[in-house]
């Protein structure tokens, strides 16, 4: 049995592609900002891959009702989870599933909280890369979605891969989030701070600065009870040569938007503090990215 509906709550970047692919065999309903949805109600909605596509799915900026045994794909950026899903409350259903499927960690338990534990909320996480163009056209780069093991994760995964998202279930999906988190940790603020494409951190100069960031995730994983491999890093390394998009955070710097720093390197350098480790270089790289979002904080004369 599939859902009734799929909503997509923050259909942006990645969002916009679950979206146009799950519209060519389910209804869906795409909720994002305004010149987005109107781009894409007048024109469709176009993702470059190599290719070009356009896909025509129904979108809005407010979701108004929400029927019984839908599926909710939460794509907001991390820090706007609870407004969304708060904003959404009292149109859930008991029987509503919410995937969460941001960066970051710790974002379910911050929906579970909102919407008061009386719905199935599921963590996903996805390694597609995306770059928002402009209004109605998303360029994008294949991966998969991974979604933590549940009653109904294989109803979610089979209307996914049949619909050309490839998915799959993890029994463990805390490792999932946490290597994902750490190629997060690192691609996100040095590409953004460098004004470079994903792959052009590679380069051996950075190798010491990847690498320690790396290492002091690996340790904060450990004192949170986690085991990531120790060659993570070469693993990162090898994952980078692949990625030839601008990450999120770069784009939203180039925006002038807020970014997610808080819930990547931010969240390393708490649990750091919680557990009483250091790290210096996540340190780093959150104060350079506060810098840069409070457009350089100078305070002003006199």
């Amino acid at each position: 049995m599939s859902f009734n509906k799929i909503f997509v709550l923050g259909a942006g970047a990645i969002g916009s592609i679950y979206g146009a692919l799950l519209s060519e065999a389910t209804d869906v309903l795409l909720a994002g900002n305004k010149a987005h949805v109107e781009a894409i109600n007048a024109k469709g909605l176009t993702l470059f891959d190599g290719t070009k596509k356009v896909f025509f799915p129904a979108a809005t900026t407010r979701i108004r009702s929400i029927p019984e045994k839908a599926l909710i794909l939460l794509t907001t950026k991390a820090y706007d989870s609870a407004e969304a899903i708060a904003g959404i409350g009292k149109l859930l259903k008991k029987d509503t599933v919410i995937l969460v499927l941001q960066n970051g960690i710790g974002n379910e338990e911050i929906v579970k909280q909102v919407a008061a534990k009386k719905n199935t909320v599921l963590r996903g996480v996805t390694t597609m890369a995306a770059e928002f163009v402009k209004p109605g056209k998303i360029r994008f780069w294949s991966g998969e979605t991974i979604i933590e093991s549940h009653g109904d994760s294989s109803k979610i995964v089979d209307t996914f891969n049949r619909c050309g998202l490839k998915s799959r279930i993890a029994d463990n999906i805390i490792n999932e989030v946490w290597n994902k988190l750490v190629v997060n940790c690192v691609v996100n603020p040095l590409t953004a701070l460098l004004n470079v494409r994903n792959r052009m951190i590679l380069g051996e100069p950075l190798k010491n600065v990847r690498h320690g960031i790396v290492k002091e995730c690996i340790q904060i994983a450990e004192a949170e009870g986690i085991l990531l491999p120790q060659s993570l890093d070469r693993r990162v390394d090898k994952q980078l040569m692949h990625y030839t998009n601008f990450s999120s955070m770069y784009q939203d710097l180039a925006k002038g938007n807020r970014t997610e720093i808080d819930f990547l390197n931010g969240k390393i350098v708490e649990l750091g503090k919680k557990h009483a480790i250091q790290t210096p270089i996540n340190e780093t790289l959150v104060s350079c990215i506060k810098f840069l979002e409070g457009k350089y904080g100078v305070p002003s004369e006199g």
